[in-house]
């Protein structure tokens, strides 16, 4: 049996303000429209939603592959739906965001792995809001880099992709995700000259080696942006909290990851990859 590790004071999660959070989602339910916020149980959902900002989460809520870390629904997704890419432009434009961040379930069931809808996305998004900059993060599209490139082509601000841990413990946490393959999306994202973010959780039986050999691996294939956050149990049929990072390791984190080049770092107990996105463009 697992045993229950104590959550430390400094993890305490502020819930959303009331009115702000029946706004915010008014509007989505209003276009059908899915968030990572809320599918991934993200701990920073109060401070987000209350800033007016979300995470839309395309191609629908249930996902193809089951990864042990995460909250979000796993089996047969239903069709694509050819409308979403303009409810989507619709909700930046009524929530009047200046930076919308874009991600997806993983469809290992579509041929272009979702690559279509992404890329209608972003486009409809730039019509309609030409001054709104874009941040997608992607799955790795199975390593088919004809459908990462539809992607790509759009030209949004970031695209990031997450290693979401270590070399070692990828194949006991990300099942079919495989840790060179991410390595190469991230690269070959680089190489187009738009932004590359990626990151990674603690927590989940990682050495402090293992983290600083992670960054070197990302800074190899020029990776620009960096995220590291603590991994918090979403139910206990996830993967088990091995130990819970200090502030003052987070700070480590991040003061080792700029002497390492990376342009930005967010490091912090309760960082996601979408955490104050709009500071990274």
């Amino acid at each position: 049996m697992t045993q229950h590790i104590k959550k430390p004071e400094w993890l305490k999660i502020k819930l959303p303000d009331v009115n702000e959070y029946a706004h915010l989602k008014g509007q989505l339910r209003k276009h059908h429209l899915h968030t990572i916020c809320e599918s991934g149980l993200c701990p920073n959902i109060g401070e987000c939603w209350k800033a007016g900002t979300a995470t839309f989460m395309i191609l629908g809520d249930i996902c193809t592959r089951s990864c042990k870390f995460c909250a979000v629904k796993t089996g047969k997704p239903l069709p694509p739906d050819s409308e979403e890419p303009q409810h989507i432009a619709e909700a930046v434009r009524t929530l009047n965001l200046k930076h919308c961040v874009l991600t997806s379930v993983d469809r290992d069931d579509l041929s272009d792995g979702g690559a279509r809808i992404w890329a209608e996305t972003i486009r409809a998004i730039k019509e309609m809001n030409p001054e709104t900059t874009i941040e997608c993060l992607v799955p790795d599209f199975n390593g088919l880099w004809h459908n990462l490139d539809i992607v790509i082509e759009t030209k949004p601000e970031i695209i990031s992709h997450n290693l979401e841990t270590v070399r070692r413990l990828t194949k006991d946490i990300r099942i079919h995700a495989r840790y060179e393959l991410s390595l190469e999306v991230v690269r070959r994202i680089g190489l187009s000259g738009i932004v590359s973010k990626s990151g990674i959780m603690t927590g989940l039986g990682e050495t402090n080696k293992e983290i600083y050999e992670t960054m070197d691996d990302l800074r190899q294939v020029d990776c620009r942006i960096f995220t590291i956050g603590q991994y918090l149990q979403p139910s206990h049929l996830n993967f088990p909290v091995n130990r819970y990072v200090t502030p003052q390791e987070f700070e480590l984190y991040k003061k080792r990851g700029i002497e390492k080049g990376f342009a930005f770092v967010e490091s912090g107990p309760l960082v996601r990859s979408s955490y104050h996105a709009e500071k990274h463009v």
